[in-house]
């Protein structure tokens, strides 16, 4: 294992900034907000560690790019930021997220909550689900997984077009596995900055994806079925789990932060970390590194203790998501709370964030 360490000065630097302006700025914001975020240069700090490599094949060895600082974001001249007329994040689920439709409502409510916790200010709205047919994208069977797949970039055309006036940002979800193009075996997900849209697949977040038990795997298409979206009907959705559902709130809000302008992130253990595969992913943290922390407030304009609040309040609430009886529940024959158990961990930590802040 190789760690990955920056100077206090470097660290101090890509958060503040040299620039007067910026750090006039960072001066100005709360003084709870700048010791929190603060920790990222601090020696002894315990709250925001080192990014670790594992193997040749993490990210930031296989996929090398220029680190982002503070000034580097709030510079650039092609970043999006939400405006009084565009603060919603609509949300378009494709396919099935569950396998009954309550269960898959519910599963949708839960990301729509999670997205306004942690881009807290903004509105999320969701858009009636579609089958897959409506968005008219081609889909293959993947040569080592033996499961569906839907192209990525005909339903990012597909959202573009169905993009509100509101909207900051329009983003696809769904359990079916995607792929960019023809040479690549998958991708987790994939955005486009300047139109604002995105789509992400929690297929492979499944605990059996990769298990030939797989209930999700197809021998092969057959001929002349390439364009007939029958084989999507009922197709397999894994089990609604709290690790499914942590996975899927890393990817969303993951990705919706690049729509933000925030690039991978190079500096600290954080959420905008890149993934090469699971394993990677499963090793980066739900939380933003100062450096990233400060980027989206920039853009959205968040109180810091307000946001952890939401959040911690989002984890708090295992009940039934709103708008969804408990008669409606007993009709379905399932019961519905929250699956946050995974989620603990990072209660804990945020609590210990909101206590620098509030100290």
């Amino acid at each position: 294992m190789e760690t990955v360490r920056h100077s206090e000065r470097t660290l101090k630097t890509a958060l503040i900034s040299e620039n007067p302006r910026l750090v006039s700025q960072y001066e100005k914001l709360d003084a709870g907000e700048r010791r929190l975020l603060n920790e990222a240069f601090k020696p002894d700090h315990d709250l925001f560690g080192p990014i670790t490599l594992h193997s040749q094949s993490d990210w930031i060895i296989s996929h090398p790019e220029a680190p982002q600082d503070f000034e580097q974001f709030f510079s650039d001249p092609y970043r999006k930021a939400p405006s009084p007329d565009k603060r919603s994040i609509y949300i378009q689920c494709i396919g099935s997220l569950g396998n009954t439709r309550i269960i898959s409502e519910e599963y949708i409510k839960w990301l729509k909550g999670y997205c306004e916790a942690f881009f807290y200010g903004l509105t999320v709205k969701l858009l009636e689900p579609v089958p897959v047919s409506a968005t008219r994208c081609s889909f293959r069977v993947n040569d080592n997984t033996q499961n569906l797949q839907i192209h990525a970039g005909h339903i990012l055309k597909f959202l573009k077009k169905k993009k509100p006036e509101d909207a900051f940002c329009i983003v696809g979800i769904t359990m079916i596995d995607l792929y960019p193009r023809d040479s690549w075996n998958f991708v987790f997900g994939q955005a486009s900055l300047t139109d604002g849209v995105g789509i992400f697949s929690f297929a492979r977040y499944g605990r059996d994806f990769y298990s030939s038990r797989y209930e999700g795997r197809v021998s092969k298409l057959q001929k002349g079925s390439s364009s007939d979206y029958a084989v999507f009907d009922n197709y397999y959705t894994p089990q609604v789990t709290s690790v499914l559902l942590l996975r899927s709130c890393k990817t969303l809000t993951h990705e919706i932060g690049h729509i933000f302008g925030l690039r991978h992130c190079q500096w600290l253990a954080c959420l905008m970390q890149g993934s090469n595969h699971l394993e990677e992913a499963d090793r980066r943290p739900l939380n933003l590194c100062p450096i990233c922390l400060r980027k989206l407030q920039c853009a959205i304009g968040f109180n810091i203790i307000e946001r952890y609040k939401a959040l911690v309040r989002w984890i708090e609430d295992e009940s039934d998501s709103p708008g969804v009886s408990t008669e409606r529940s007993r009709e379905g024959a399932v019961d519905l709370p929250k699956p946050v158990d995974a989620f603990k961990e990072w209660k804990e930590w945020i609590i210990k964030c909101l206590a620098v802040v509030q100290k």
